[in-house]
């Protein structure tokens, strides 16, 4: 029997071509026709694999998430464990900035994206956080590492220095910014985590102080 001349569409394929088009032109540029287009299928095929465009962008940002590195808890002291994957989170979304705003919504029902949150809490669990803090972490760090991925601060202003000198004197140099953006925005995500974890290792001690006392 011949082989067919185009490979057969699959799930891969279909989320393979989202998100390179997320990756190049943002979400609006995702479509079932435009990647009807891009595959070279017939639009209704799509629909033998995902309902909508919507579970479409909810594969693609699964498949972001799960480039993330989680292989360190259960090997690592647990503040090491955050700070290493919290780097490796944000690399990834650093990497792909236009699916943030639908890994923003949460893990939903999300293969990966579970098998993230289940393996960061259960991390933390095991090293005797309470399970409501364990919670608060997990949602701290998301929040910390979702908002560093979703605009740079550092291209936030404009390149104009006559915008500022006068109106905004402390604000002179913001003009500058942009041609720093990655040592601007790279160290202003490490001072937070940094800034993090230092708390959370000061609440971890009297934690475990208490415990001590208790028993």
């Amino acid at each position: 029997m011949a082989r067919p001349r185009h490979t057969l569409l699959s799930r891969e394929r279909i989320v393979d071509a989202a998100a390179a088009l997320v990756d190049a032109e943002g979400l609006d540029a995702v479509s079932v026709r435009r990647l009807a287009t891009e595959l070279g299928v017939a639009g209704p095929s799509l629909y033998n694999h995902f309902a909508t465009k919507a579970e479409i962008l909810d594969a693609v940002a699964d498949a972001v998430v799960a480039q993330v590195d989680v292989s360190y808890f259960g090997t690592h002291d647990w503040s090491e464990a955050l700070r290493l994957w919290a780097h490796s989170y944000h690399a990834v979304l650093s990497a792909h900035p236009n699916i943030v705003p639908v890994l923003a919504h949460g893990p939903g029902r999300r293969p990966a994206a579970l098998a993230m949150a289940d393996t960061v809490y259960g991390g933390l669990i095991a090293a005797g956080w309470p399970p409501a803090r364990a919670t608060h972490i997990g949602a701290l760090m998301r929040y910390l590492v979702t908002g560093a991925a979703l605009g740079s601060f550092a291209l936030g202003f404009d390149e104009d220095p006559g915008l500022y000198a006068e109106r905004y004197p402390h604000l002179r140099d913001a003009h500058l910014l942009a041609e720093h953006r990655r040592s601007v925005d790279e160290g202003a995500f490490a001072l937070g985590l940094e800034t993090v974890l230092a708390g959370l290792e000061v609440k971890k001690a009297g934690l475990d102080q208490l415990k001590g006392s208790l028993t």
